[in-house]
């Protein structure tokens, strides 16, 4: 690397989760562990984490301290957005035909999104460093019909007016689509199309960011969730990295002959006119086969903590089921 560069690194997915939990995954824990020294090893000035940084951060609080923790022992700073399973998924008003969820049930809340603001910062940001611009956002809000979502066309609308940077690198959790940024809105009621629906923002609201992203001169939108790498794509002149997860185990794998399923980490070198993202594959890439407890999302009621291996057991909090009272709103 030449004295006019430098580097940042990037991550996604590594859902850090607990063995206090009714479910762990003690591989991706491990693995993490292992990620997380290679990037220090790589001396980065910065980290970008792209959401899911917890494995149920949208139903124990104790995840967001477990994982605060972590990024704070760190020998530089990081930046975060949420990923749904930190704080619940985009909105529907529809189920998909899986009977292990309640997709309705899974929709984001205000009151999660400010919980997980009062622990890794405000939901959107953008800052200058070394003449670049960096912008972070939770685009599963748009449609969401929350305060949050007016707040978040505010800022890209922000975004568009700030004096231009040389780079502008943003990142968000979901891809902003599967293929083709005019593929049509997945049905969450067909079986086939649940997947796509559940990784990608629909269409009108994809579009409106694609622009706003495109007018703020954004030149590398760093996207996780699928957990699944695809080459770089282009939109206009923006570059879109769908990177593969830090932790947990690729998904989709049938659908692309182009995909990257091992875990890793991106190290992004910024040079004067382009940035450079190389993925930096984990040195631990055993299968996950040590985890209790179910994946995706199953239902409250039907999670048994018994099995946790380290007490006193995480419960639900307490007013995701109707007790307690639940943190406010305002951030």
């Amino acid at each position: 690397m030449s004295d006019d560069t430098w580097h940042f690194a990037h991550v996604a997915d590594h859902h850090l989760g607990t063995p206090r939990s009714y479910r762990y995954r003690p591989t991706m824990a491990r693995r993490w562990r292992g990620i997380r020294r290679q990037i220090i090893e790589s001396r980065p000035e910065l980290l970008l984490v792209s959401g899911d940084v917890t494995l149920d951060g949208d139903t124990h609080e104790f995840e967001y301290r477990n994982t605060r923790e972590d990024l704070d022992t760190l020998p530089f700073p990081s930046f975060v957005v949420p990923g749904n399973m930190d704080v619940g998924n985009k909105h529907t008003r529809a189920e998909s035909p899986r009977n292990d969820r309640s997709d309705v049930a899974l929709n984001m809340t205000s009151h999660r999104l400010a919980l997980f603001a009062g622990y890794f910062g405000p939901i959107q940001w953008t800052f200058v460093h070394r003449g670049v611009r960096f912008s972070g956002f939770y685009a599963a809000v748009a449609g969401s019909g929350l305060p949050e979502e007016e707040r978040f066309w505010r800022f890209l609308e922000h975004l568009t007016k700030l004096p231009p940077a040389r780079l502008h690198v943003a990142m968000m959790h979901y891809w902003p689509y599967i293929d083709d940024p005019e593929e049509p809105t997945w049905d969450i009621t067909d079986a086939e199309q649940y997947l796509p629906w559940y990784f990608s923002i629909d269409r009108p609201h994809r579009r409106r960011l694609l622009d706003s992203l495109q007018a703020a001169g954004v030149t590398n939108l760093l996207c996780g969730h699928v957990h699944t790498g695809r080459p770089v794509e282009r939109v206009g002149e923006m570059r879109v990295h769908k990177t593969p997860a830090a932790g947990n185990t690729a998904q989709m794998t049938g659908r692309w002959d182009e995909i990257e399923t091992r875990q890793g980490f991106q190290l992004c070198e910024v040079g004067e006119e382009e940035i450079t993202v190389t993925f930096v594959p984990a040195e631990d890439q055993s299968p996950v086969t040590d985890a209790w407890g179910p994946g995706g999302h199953p239902r409250l009621e039907e999670r048994d903590y018994s099995p946790a291996r380290e007490q006193p057991p995480l419960a639900p909090d307490p007013w995701l089921i109707g007790e307690g009272e639940a943190p406010g709103t305002q951030f």
